[in-house]
């Protein structure tokens, strides 16, 4: 058996491409695993009214392709946040988390990663992240019914940057349901801003990191950065991260236009493993 499992970040793809298309050709290129994106655009929240017929027509390509989806990136809270002004807002973005968990439990998802915004175009206040905190509770609550796990993804805002500030979330909420989910571009980044140690705040999750997300960045650059072309140091972080215990990876990078993005799905899957394949010191 494997010791980690290598997924790979939907959106890698063309978005012309089917999902069972996108298990194909996530299997070709080497990954372990799919990770599905529900964002904010119409077309991926309607996922989340997809019909009986449509959902075991998904369980059914996975078991065709060999690859099987294991983690949601669940990011249409940036439109619809937990912490929005208006209750009605707040009462939409319940329901989103409600349908995820249930089509996670459907398709065999073991993983939500939970955007860490109270809110996002609109001003963080004192009462955002009071409704916040009222309406993380009663997500973690319908993801314990189902037994599936939300993780906190360090964000590019300061509200929820680091894994020291999800650990505060999950210390609060102390379900073993609610964990952290870290994305280490964001955190170099956060690092870089504070002139903080991105190792130690990584340490800061142990016990806690349900997954980790393996994504580029350059200073003030959260996206779209070609692997080895910015600032994240994936052979000290990739395997201190296995060194905590964490055996779930996601490579998150986005198609960007021409014809090659099967050869850069092969040559990122590559980067990746060498860089978790790297011993890590002894004293990391």
């Amino acid at each position: 058996m494997k010791e980690y499992r290598l997924g790979l970040y939907e959106k890698s793809m063309p978005s012309s491409l089917t999902l069972k298309q996108k298990l194909t050709e996530a299997k070709a290129a080497g990954f372990d695993y799919l990770e599905l994106s529900i964002d904010e655009t119409n077309a991926k929240l309607a996922r989340l009214d997809w019909s009986q017929e449509e959902i075991a027509g998904l369980v059914q390509a996975q078991l065709e392709q060999g690859l099987p989806i294991r983690s949601i990136c669940l990011s249409g809270h940036r439109k619809y946040p937990l912490g929005h002004p208006d209750p009605a807002v707040q009462q939409q973005s319940l329901a989103i988390m409600e349908k995820a968990v249930c089509l996670a439990a459907q398709l065999g998802v073991r993983t939500i990663q939970l955007a860490g915004y109270d809110v996002y175009y609109e001003p963080s206040t004192p009462q955002t992240r009071r409704d916040f905190a009222k309406n993380l509770q009663l997500c973690v609550e319908m993801a314990a019914r189902e037994g599936i796990i939300l993780g906190f993804e360090t964000m590019e805002t300061s509200f929820l940057n680091t894994v020291a500030k999800a650990m505060y979330w999950v210390e609060r909420i102390h379900s073993p349901y609610l964990q952290v989910y870290p994305d280490i571009g964001n955190l170099t980044n956060a690092a870089l801003t504070y002139e903080s140690d991105v190792c130690q705040d990584l340490r800061m999750g142990a016990g806690h990191l349900a997954a980790v997300h393996l994504k580029e960045t350059t200073p003030g650059v959260f996206r779209e950065v070609p692997f080895g072309a910015g600032h994240v140091d994936f052979t000290t972080l990739a395997p201190l991260a296995r060194q905590l215990g964490v055996s779930r990876f996601v490579g998150e990078f986005w198609y960007t236009g021409g014809e090659d993005w099967q050869n850069t799905l092969r040559d990122n899957c590559a980067f990746l493993r060498r860089a978790l394949d790297t011993p890590a010191p002894a004293l990391l």
